[in-house]
């Protein structure tokens, strides 16, 4: 593939996080597990409604004090099961507010409420959220993030990343010091993301490297991460 862009090839970032690391076994320890798409579409609608849910909720919020009550979640919401949620009445809806099990925000209550909504659209829309996610080419991830933001329910920003990187899709996150390296690497973005334009300029970055390195888009992201920052190994 021809280099369409003029950007930094990706190995002097790759060698920069295996020194910070100390070896490449040590990095490649660190890298998140990337599932094929056949693991993606057994993935049940449960669980990914649970990892939206729990993704919310950590939003703007300690992620230790969710992961410690997600026990209570996953009791309070019958286990994300859709049939179940989808027969709640509003006041039923409404009673979460008051649930000690629960975070008593009714912003992040409806949004599960309403992505109960956005799964079973997607049933009858794409043949399921599993069968959406595990088809969608990685070489389009800005598409399948839009997606997700303008059909659910504050799945935008880095919620939506979250959510298909913890399930096992093969995506990037643009956490502060990946933008941090695609700018140094000669990407005209601003640090913080906000338009289409530098959303689309970041996915062909990506694919470039992807190209070069073979590398899933989950490690090139993860190295990116941790080539910069504080990140030393201590």
């Amino acid at each position: 593939m021809p280099n369409t862009l003029r950007i930094a090839k990706f190995q002097d970032t790759f060698d920069r996080a295996v020194e910070r690391k100390g070896s490449i076994a040590a990095l490649n320890a660190l890298l998140p597990e990337v599932l094929p798409s056949s693991s993606l579409v057994d993935i049940p609608d449960d669980r990914y409604l649970a990892m939206m849910t729990k993704c919310i909720n950590q939003a703007g919020f300690s992620w230790k004090v969710i992961e410690k009550k997600w026990p209570e979640f996953e009791e309070a919401f019958f286990g994300f099961k859709l049939d179940t949620l989808a027969l709640l009445s509003d006041e039923q809806w409404e009673a979460y507010t008051q649930d000690k099990r629960v975070v008593r925000s009714w912003q992040k209550i409806k949004a599960l409420k309403e992505n109960v909504a956005f799964l079973y659209n997607e049933k009858y829309e794409h043949k399921g959220i599993a069968r959406l996610i595990a088809d969608w080419p990685e070489s389009d991830l800005v598409g399948l993030l839009l997606h997700l933001k303008k059909q659910g329910s504050r799945l935008g920003g880095h919620t939506g990343q979250r959510v298909l990187r913890n399930t096992g899709k093969d995506c990037f996150v643009l956490t502060g010091d990946v933008t941090t390296v695609l700018i140094a690497s000669g990407l005209d973005i601003k640090p913080q993301v906000s338009s289409q334009r530098e959303l689309q300029a970041i996915q062909a970055a990506f694919n470039q490297w992807h190209d070069e390195t073979g590398l899933p888009y989950s490690h090139l992201s993860k190295i990116a991460a941790y080539s910069v920052g504080d990140n030393y190994i201590a």
